[in-house]
């Protein structure tokens, strides 16, 4: 399995450096709602840095509002897992059912699509289809799909027989080795469809936010494209300037 990078640029402050590092991991969702970060000596390991580096770190991490800090157990990721945008186009999605949600997967195969693959520009048209809905645990409801295309690969053939790692694709795609480092990303608005609303048990033709994900690796190789329906009841974009 790939491990994160951790080389730091010389002159910088350090501790700087490793929270804005880590940040990129959890906003790209290599590092999802709830998962453990590496522990304080991991990270003293992976950085070459001091325990009081490392902690200068965290620290700034957490005032950033994404980790939290449990004394004796470890940090966790609190930025609420659900982002429109992130560090390379939208900013956090905000949902009003904040990190109390299940997902439920309605999909997970192999597919052919030739028109998205021209469109994507890689080079077969084979992908795996991975699409999920999520649900506000509060009231049921059905605040989201999300439907994902990830090109087929040796470190994904498995996925479909197998399921994902943990039920989580981004623990997935770590696990494969496939890191996110940068992207494109598009919204707009969308009428459900007549097969979208009787998954989110609204009226057909309500109107939804899209939007649509593409994510690569540093080498510029196409990891994730992801098409998500949001209901606006639960989520809003947030954009600074």
């Amino acid at each position: 399995m790939m491990k994160p990078a951790g080389s730091l640029a010389p002159g910088a402050g350090k501790p700087e450096q490793i929270a804005t590092v880590l940040e990129k991991e959890i906003r790209s969702g290599l590092l999802g709602f709830g998962d453990r970060l590496q522990s304080e000596n991991e990270l003293v390991q992976r950085f070459s840095v001091s325990r009081n580096t490392v902690r200068k770190g965290l620290e700034e991490l957490s005032n950033r509002g994404l980790i939290t800090t449990k004394v004796g157990i470890g940090s966790f990721v609190t930025f609420d897992g659900k982002t429109v945008d992130d560090a390379i186009g939208w900013s956090r999605a905000l949902a009003n059912a904040g990190a109390n949600v299940t997902t439920r997967t309605l999909r997970l195969e192999v597919m052919e699509d030739p028109g998205l693959a021209a469109m994507l520009g890689v080079e077969g048209p084979a992908f795996i289809a991975v699409d999920r809905v999520r649900t506000s645990a509060s009231d049921g409801h059905a605040i989201s799909i999300e439907r994902s295309r990830l090109p087929l690969s040796p470190e994904l053939e498995e996925v479909p027989l197998k399921g994902l790692r943990e039920g989580s694709l981004h623990e997935t795609l770590r696990g494969a080795g496939l890191v996110p480092d940068h992207g494109e990303e598009w919204a707009d608005i969308e009428m459900l469809s007549a097969q979208d609303a009787a998954i989110l048990d609204c009226p057909t033709g309500t109107p939804f936010l899209r939007t649509r994900r593409l994510t690569r690796a540093s080498d510029g190789r196409l990891i994730e494209y992801v098409t998500s329906l949001l209901n606006p009841a639960h989520f809003a974009l947030h954009l600074e300037f």
